[in-house]
């Protein structure tokens, strides 16, 4: 019995030495040689609270517009269904960005890893350029194609306005983040969302209701704290890449044009940035669909899917190391470790998102409450946020399977079985359910599960066939 019992401590400890050392950080670790199970602990733990500190910037925003009404829950609503497109451009950047670092990395080549570094970093600032300047500029309009009503367009064009001009500030920092994640330095990526994180918390309400000497811009205070907090985390991650203290350095002359380095990127790019355009642009279609049911059926929407995504965010830190162990493992010319990786990661997810379904379908109607207190809002939500998670075991596998995928540098299979989940079944279905059944937007929130189960099953038969085990990055 004293054996046990000594083991169990061994055990206990073991697991509190890992925990400190994911959050810890360590420069110089070899995760290509690190056991598999200890390797996932390691940069799961920090990509997990990275996630989770992006996610919480929406649950923050939500949390306190939600005191202002109706409009100004559906003003970020419809603002964030549309900036999911310039979310999607800046994921499928940083997709590419990871797979190419892990490879570098994994080559122990990590002069070549800046220089992926550097041409990112540049690539995110032209895009940011574009996006920015016509989001602010149309603002009005974007609104209006989302169905708003003339009082959601006069409230939210501010926000709207403001969300959109900080573009640079969500492309970057999904961009270097995803240099940190493809390097290892997972923890740092953590630390920089915590800190622009604790700007956000404290600068939102302070703005939004003019607490003490700060003015009183309503939503649109909701947009200056969120896109300050953001920008100040983009300015500590330059730090981090260009000061040495991260895996991947960045010397200045590093930032400038290496074509062969950037044409890489860009054809890696296309197919990241097309897989997320594909899925969230079917996600505007059926945030469409539910504001043919008014207003207060796009705020239960958006209520619902905040605290999804509080919930699937975090989710994404285990496969975002699967991700990184994939092109690290690749490039060290150890492809059936990359698999195991996989196959590991993706039990664990399951079990993970399966006691978060368990929460959520009997919790529901509580957690709802924290953001909203409007009767009619609180059961449409609760009901939404029940449906969606009864898909929760297959949305574990396929995050993992798809980024597995991407860290392998085949961003265009999950790109092909995007389309099928979202296009060919998703917005067909939910049109089916919601105008033909007459399910209105309970139809909507249960072809999001139906799509995104099938999405799983059909990535987990092509990730078998093992042919990503061959590309080049």
């Amino acid at each position: 019995m004293n054996t046990a019992i000594q083991e169990s401590r061994s055990d206990d400890m073991g697991a509190w030495s890992a925990i400190k050392d994911a959050l810890r950080g360590d420069m110089h670790r070899d995760f290509t040689q690190e056991r598999i199970g200890r390797a996932i602990t390691l940069l799961a733990i920090p990509m997990v609270l990275e996630m989770a500190m992006e996610s919480l910037f929406a649950v923050v925003d939500m949390f306190w517009v939600a005191h202002l009404g109706a409009d100004a829950v559906a003003t970020v609503g419809l603002t964030e269904a549309v900036l999911t497109l310039l979310f999607s451009v800046a994921i499928g950047m940083s997709v590419a960005t990871t797979a190419m670092v892990a490879r570098r990395i994994g080559e122990k080549n990590p002069e070549g890893a800046g220089d992926v570094a550097a041409q990112s970093v540049l690539l995110g600032l032209t895009v940011a350029a574009v996006c920015g300047f016509a989001g602010a500029w149309f603002a009005p309009d974007v609104l209006r194609l989302m169905g708003a009503t003339n009082s959601i367009i006069v409230t939210g064009t501010g926000y709207t306005r403001m969300i959109y001009g900080g573009s640079a500030g969500v492309l970057l920092l999904f961009l270097i983040n995803g240099v940190f994640r493809g390097a290892g330095d997972a923890a740092l990526a953590m630390r920089v969302l915590w800190i622009a994180n604790l700007i956000n918390i404290v600068l939102n309400p302070l703005l939004i209701f003019g607490i003490g000497p700060f003015p009183k811009l309503g939503v649109l205070g909701s947009g200056v704290g969120t896109t300050i907090g953001r920008s100040s985390g983009v300015l500590i991650q330059l730090w981090f890449l260009t000061r040495g203290k991260s895996r991947v350095r960045v010397r200045v002359n590093q930032f400038r044009i290496r074509l062969e380095v950037m044409v890489q990127l860009l054809r890696l790019s296309g197919g990241g940035v097309f897989q997320y355009l594909v899925g969230m642009a079917s996600w505007i279609g059926l945030v469409r669909m539910v504001a043919v049911f008014g207003s207060v059926a796009v705020a239960g929407y958006t209520v619902a899917m905040r605290i999804f995504i509080f919930a699937i965010l975090p989710s994404w830190g285990m496969a975002n190391a699967a991700a990184t162990l994939v092109g690290q493992n690749l490039g060290a010319k150890r492809p059936d470790r990359a698999e195991q990786s996989v196959w590991r990661a993706g039990f664990y997810n399951m079990i993970f998102l399966g006691l978060v379904a368990a929460v959520f379908v009997s919790l529901a109607r509580p957690l709802v409450s924290i953001f909203t207190s409007d009767p009619e809002v609180v059961p449409l939500a609760a009901g939404a946020l029940r449906t969606i998670s009864y898909g929760y075991i297959f949305y574990a596998w396929g995050m993992v399977i798809s980024q597995a995928f991407n860290g392998a540098g085949d961003t265009y299979t999950p790109t092909l079985i995007n389309i099928f989940a979202s296009w060919i079944l998703e917005i067909p279905l939910a049109w089916f359910l919601a105008f033909r059944l007459h399910m209105e937007s309970r139809g909507v929130f249960l072809s999001v599960a139906i799509s995104a189960s099938m999405f799983a099953l059909v990535a987990l038969l092509a990730f078998r066939r093992g042919t990503w085990k061959g590309k080049t990055v």
